[in-house]
């Protein structure tokens, strides 16, 4: 009959026996995260900087604000892309099969909830890149007669003659605006 001390010694031998099996089979596996996580690292650099000077041809730099935004929304769904890959290398498939099903589910409760800041910065893309609304451009919008002074991705300011300035929402801009030309036609430029 086995004494308790002999039951005791079996039991940790057996259990860093199985340890150290286990921590051997998973090297491999850690390595391969490792290698995959060093070529991800550096894709996804050479991916955004691509991206960054793809945006850059296309806007103007007074409108580098969007290309910030461009290139951080691209960053965050490669990066994403990578921990789940990664997660799959090192055995835990499993894992990121969920992590991806509750971040959608996130995305989609955090989209809902951010929807108007969302239509806003759209309509603030839009109009950055409307040649007919531009800054020290006299317009109507929203019930509001002024000068644009300033375009933002989520407001634009317009400076009133009375000398007050109001704050709109480009969502409310974008709906309907009036380039105001003292009796001329804008050119379709």
């Amino acid at each position: 009959m086995a004494t308790p001390v002999d039951f005791l010694v079996r039991l940790v031998t057996e259990t860093l026996t199985t340890f150290q099996q286990n921590l051997l089979d998973a090297v491999p596996k850690l390595l391969m995260g490792l290698v995959f996580l060093t070529l991800a690292y550096v894709g996804i650099r050479l991916a955004l900087r691509v991206v960054r000077g793809a945006l850059d041809a296309v806007y103007p730099e007074e409108q580098d604000l969007i290309v910030s935004l461009g290139t951080t929304v691209v960053s965050v769904f490669l990066w994403f892309a990578a921990i789940l890959a990664l997660l799959k290398i090192v055995g835990m498939g499993d894992i990121a099969a969920s992590l991806g099903t509750a971040t959608g589910f996130i995305a989609l409760g955090i989209s809902y909830a951010l929807s108007n800041m969302i239509a806003d910065t759209v309509a603030g893309v839009y109009l950055l890149r409307d040649p007919d609304f531009n800054p020290g451009d006299t317009v109507t919008a929203d019930g509001v007669t002024g000068t644009v002074r300033s375009i933002e991705l989520r407001k634009s300011r317009i400076d009133r003659e009375d000398g007050d300035t109001v704050i709109l929402a480009n969502r409310d801009v974008e709906k309907k605006w009036t380039l105001e030309t003292d009796g001329e036609t804008p050119s379709d430029g």
